[in-house]
């Protein structure tokens, strides 16, 4: 059975430079004028005469005298003769102002003199490689020889300021009967040491103690042991008593600070040299500047630290500079001084309006004061409003050598009596006004909140009016109405216009949809009497496309079973019919929406078998839509 269907359905901080070079983050090392590399000592071994077949050790000391460590990759001998004896496996690190000390050996194998070097490579970027020369003559072995004096070594190799090293010669073997006589010197009148030193009989040793005084610069003094025709050396680093002072930072930089509101920031002072450092006294020049922290006089031991805090509390307006000097007692500058830049910022203390309540719309001249007056450049203040119906520029500036400046806030009206609070802002600052807004005596109102069309056919218009009427003594300004909406249109009233009381004013507005489906918009409607200055009315409709729904009554009987069916069109009147399922339907009903209004259609539908095959057409079925 066939049947006709139904219709269907988006501020720069300035740092002053004063005293040390660079500024934000680096340390800064104060010192009497070390050097800063890593040194032999000595820088050149030279052993004498050796009998051949025999061992001579000399002992050579690298001194870090850089500030930071170094590290020892190589240490690599030329010359046959020669060797080194290491006391560590390479690479090995020296800290600052340390040592390392190994030995250089010269077993000459014949008669005659015998040179070499020994390359020293590390990272120290003063000197990468090092390089120390080694001299020595083997000699024939006197008859009757057995034991001779072998090595000179002393258990420290550094000493700094005053001290003692405990010292020790070796022979060959043991001493024979009577002992062997050692005699011991220095070259350094700063190094003591006894005349002679006892290798007790069968005994290969005996040990003796050099003294020490302190030295004002680093030296190198050179032991001599010898006995009878067999001479050993040793050098002995002598450092000098050296205070250092590390800053963490030459420059503190407040930026820009409220005036009378106090910002601290700290620095560290370390004890990088060999002895203490004592801070004897400090002081904070310059408006504003402050220090707290320790109590002075403070004294840092090697590799302690301590902390100072400085405090910028601006009094005045505008750039402030100083500096911090601490006084020391380093050999050389004694003072250590810190460089202090910061800006005071007046602080906001005031906005006011003129008239402070509205009735309707109008305009208000408001200022902003700051305490004290605006530095070089002026002061940008922040304006704002809580409420849509006040407006205000989004800042204002103070300018340079002024306490205030003006703007203008702007009111609409609004319906109901309320109250909107203007605030300005200015580095953390902020102000606030309120503002009285009361509603006119005029008003407007409108016939509907909501407009519902309904379904509507597909390229059909259908239209509702809605009525504005004004009341009150005062005309009413309808500046606009607008509509939003695909398919929604208006007509009627022109704008703008004005109403005085009791007088009315129609907008038509149409929905003509061009597509199935729902649609949505508002109708806008901006007047002076309005809240916020426009209500916006709701629209709503649902478009509409024509169809057709089939349905027919299955076979009574058929010699195969039914698998399914198929729908076919044309034209009235035409036999080139179209199929119009894409797959073979299981139900015995079917809906033809791509029908166009006005159309008759001839309809047939053929059942289909398992195998595909189709049955005889069933009878004609004639459609004509409206």
């Amino acid at each position: 059975m066939l049947r006709p269907a139904f219709l269907a359905l988006l501020a720069f901080a300035l740092c002053l430079l004063i005293v040390l070079s660079g500024c934000g983050g680096a340390s800064f090392v104060l010192n009497s004028g070390a050097s800063e590399s890593l040194q032999p000592s000595p820088a050149t071994v030279t052993f004498g005469a050796v009998p051949y077949g025999q061992t001579q050790s000399s002992s050579v000391l690298l001194v870090n005298e850089r500030s930071t460590e170094v590290q020892v990759s190589q240490i690599n001998v030329t010359g046959q003769a020669f060797s080194a004896s290491l006391a560590n496996d390479l690479p090995i690190t020296v800290p600052a102002g340390g040592t390392y000390n190994f030995n250089v050996n010269f077993s000459p194998a014949a008669t005659g003199a015998a040179t070499g070097e020994v390359t020293v490579t590390s990272n120290s970027p003063a000197d990468g490689t090092l390089v120390i020369g080694l001299s020595g003559m083997g000699t024939a072995v006197s008859a009757g020889t057995t034991t001779t004096l072998s090595v000179l070594s002393c258990a420290n190799g550094s000493l700094t300021g005053a001290g003692t090293d405990s010292c020790t010669v070796i022979l060959t073997g043991a001493a024979p009967s009577g002992g062997i006589l050692v005699r011991v010197a220095s070259d350094d009148p700063a190094v003591v040491v006894p005349t002679t030193v006892t290798v007790q009989a069968g005994e290969t040793s005996a040990t003796f103690t050099a003294s020490a005084t302190a030295v004002g610069t680093a030296q190198t003094a050179t032991l001599t042991a010898a006995a009878g025709s067999i001479s050993e050396t040793f050098a002995l680093q002598l450092r000098a008593v050296l205070p250092s002072l590390s800053l963490s930072s030459n420059c503190l930089s407040f930026g820009t600070v409220n005036l009378n509101t106090a910002v601290q920031q700290t620095f560290s002072l370390t004890s990088t040299g060999n002895v203490s450092v004592t801070v004897s006294a400090a002081a904070a020049t310059g408006p504003g500047f402050t220090f707290s922290g320790q109590d002075l006089p403070f004294t840092l031991d090697p590799n302690q630290t301590a902390t100072l805090t400085v405090q910028f509390d601006p009094t005045v307006a505008g750039p402030a500079f100083g500096q911090l000097t601490l006084t020391t007692n380093l050999a050389t500058g004694p003072s250590a001084v810190i460089s202090l830049s910061g800006t005071g910022l007046p602080v906001l203390s005031g906005l006011n309006c003129t008239i402070g309540s509205i009735v309707g719309a109008g305009s208000d001249d408001c200022t902003i004061t700051l305490n004290p007056m605006a530095p070089s450049g002026g002061v940008t203040v922040n304006l704002a409003s809580n409420n849509s119906a006040v407006t205000v520029p989004a800042s204002v500036t103070v300018p340079e050598g002024a306490n205030s400046a003006s703007f203008i806030a702007t009111i609409s009206s609004v319906s109901t009596a309320q109250t909107a609070m203007l605030s300005a802002t200015a580095d953390g600052i902020s102000e606030g006004f309120p503002m009285q807004l009361n509603a006119a005596a005029a008003g407007l109102s409108i016939n509907a909140t909501s407009i519902a069309f309904g379904n509507v056919e597909v390229n059909s218009a259908v239209t509702q009016s809605v009525e504005l009427t004004a009341s009150g003594p005062l005309p009413i300004a309808i500046t606009a109405a607008t509509v939003e909406g695909t398919g929604f249109s208006i007509s009627g009233a022109t704008f703008p216009l004005s109403l005085t009381d009791g007088q009315a004013a129609t907008v038509e507005v149409s929905f003509d949809p061009t597509g199935a489906g729902v649609a949505t918009g508002q109708l806008v409607i901006v007047s002076t009497s309005l809240a916020g200055g426009a209500t916006a009315i709701s629209l709503s409709g649902t478009g509409q496309l024509e169809e057709v729904n089939l349905n027919w009554d299955a076979p009574s009987s058929s010699p195969d079973p039914i698998a399914g069916y198929n729908v076919y069109r044309a034209p009235a009147g035409d036999t080139s019919y179209q199929q119009l399922n894409a797959s073979t339907l299981n139900q015995t009903t079917y809906v033809d929406t791509t029908v166009q209004a006005g159309e008759t259609y001839d309809y047939i539908v053929e059942s289909v078998d398992a195998a595909g095959v189709t049955s005889t057409p069933s009878n004609t079925a004639s459609v004509t839509l409206p």
